[in-house]
């Protein structure tokens, strides 16, 4: 790359195209060598996509107190959702055992996938089933 550098115009769009790849070079060859990275960051975009869509919304918090609890909620959301677990589904049946569960460690995103998720994921099915006639 940087031979064809030096042949190219440095304004020229391979001339940019080439100055951009020497300047990451080093994180290019990491990448190369590492199968574990990702080529781009989409993942984290998408992640923060959600704040950005909210934060007009999340402006008319009556008060300090709404917005630690809308944070609170949001943080579990995208707990439940980095882990795999639909929160509309998890949010649903943790409502149902707060007055009945009394160890509250369960009821946390990653508590309430290790304890209760095979057990509400089998009745969803079986749900399922009943209405399909099977």
């Amino acid at each position: 790359m940087a031979e064809a550098e030096t042949q190219v115009l440095p304004k020229s769009p391979m001339g940019k195209a080439l100055r951009y790849a020497l300047k990451l070079e080093i994180a290019l060859r990491q990448f190369l060598t590492d199968g574990r990275l990702e080529m781009e960051n989409n993942a984290a975009e998408r992640a923060l996509r959600a704040v950005a869509v909210g934060r007009k919304n999340w402006e008319f918090f009556l008060n300090e107190k709404g917005g630690n609890t809308a944070a609170i909620l949001f943080s579990v959301v995208m707990t439940a959702k980095a882990i795999g677990i639909n929160p509309v589904t998890y949010l649903l049946d943790v409502q149902s055992r707060l007055f009945t569960e009394t160890d509250v460690a369960k009821l946390t995103p990653h508590g309430w996938k290790k304890h209760f998720a095979d057990e509400v994921e089998q009745k969803r099915q079986a749900i399922v089933a009943s209405f399909a006639g099977l």
